[in-house]
């Protein structure tokens, strides 16, 4: 039985033009050297972009954003012939940036042995966005914003390797139970909330602040020492007596040479409890660091 032709059947040129035009995924072929040569409509939407001349200075090269993840797709084109979903995120003309998945196969001309390739972009921005918005709710503690344990273990298994540095500072509120025993867990909840927005204010957004229980308070300083760390501590107590809350002590410890994670912050901890504030008139904390007895 001879193949349908027209519209129900692939064989037919028409068939496949409809195809290609209407289908939402962005359908393009580049030359070797990434220069866009054809797209569908799809493609144009994806990019923002009205036109093909929108191209004629911006190949898929200067699309994506992460130039080592484009060297490795073009390597493994060259050894396998084609990629499957490989994920990239790219940038429009407009700055917007999309994550997308790119399933693409080598072509060539069977006259000149030219290289092509021919592929197809499924955007996945949406669904990253909301796999984002999952991880961080995860991450992060409902009531106060700042992280939480299971973001702690993910900062320990970063730092596990013993030659990295790093340094922590330990804070707790002062008498917190009694506060909130005396006020109430509604006016308490409110504190522990202006408190770790104190607490994040006083560093930058690569040093976590993480709620580690009840009135507890972890910043993690990745590759720091102890001068720094000794440097955001006093930032702290400055800071502490103008704007916190409540007052807090706190200790700090910068990671010994092959020190477990636990360990250090123990030691922050440790130093913290040998410093506990006494005045409690002062609205902000002593420190304790490596160099108290």
């Amino acid at each position: 039985m001879s193949k349908a032709k027209g519209f129900s059947s692939l064989d037919d040129a028409e068939s496949l033009r409809a195809l290609v035009q209407n289908l939402r995924e962005g359908i393009y072929i580049t030359s070797a050297h990434g220069q866009i040569l054809d797209a569908n409509p799809a493609f144009l939407e994806m990019l923002g972009v009205a036109s093909m001349d929108a191209f004629v200075a911006y190949g898929m090269s200067e699309m994506v954003v992460d130039p080592a993840r484009r060297l490795l797709e073009l390597d493994l084109l060259d050894r396998h012939g084609a990629v499957r979903e490989f994920e990239l995120q790219i940038v429009r003309p407009d700055g917007k940036i999309r994550t997308v998945l790119d399933t693409t196969h080598v072509c060539r001309d069977p006259g000149t042995r030219e290289v092509f390739y021919h592929g197809i972009l499924v955007d996945i921005s949406s669904r990253k966005e909301q796999e984002d918005e999952l991880r961080e709710q995860s991450i992060r503690d409902p009531l106060t914003g700042c992280y939480n344990r299971r973001y702690l273990a993910e900062i320990e298994r970063r730092l596990a390797n013993p030659d990295m540095g790093w340094a922590c500072i330990f804070i707790d509120i002062d008498h917190f139970k009694q506060y909130n025993d005396t006020h109430g867990h509604q006016i308490g909840d409110n504190t522990l909330i202006r408190m770790s927005r104190f607490l994040m204010r006083q560093v930058r957004a690569e040093e976590p602040v993480v709620r580690i229980g009840g009135d507890e308070f972890l910043i993690v300083l990745e590759g720091a020492g102890d001068a720094h760390v000794e440097m955001v501590s006093r930032r702290l107590q400055l800071a502490a007596l103008r704007t916190a809350p409540v007052p807090f002590s706190l200790g700090w410890a910068a990671r010994c040479p092959g020190e477990p994670f636990q360990q250090t912050v123990h030691r922050a901890d440790q130093r913290l409890l040998a410093v506990r504030v006494v005045d409690r008139t002062t609205a902000g904390g002593r420190t304790g660091g490596d160099e108290d007895p």
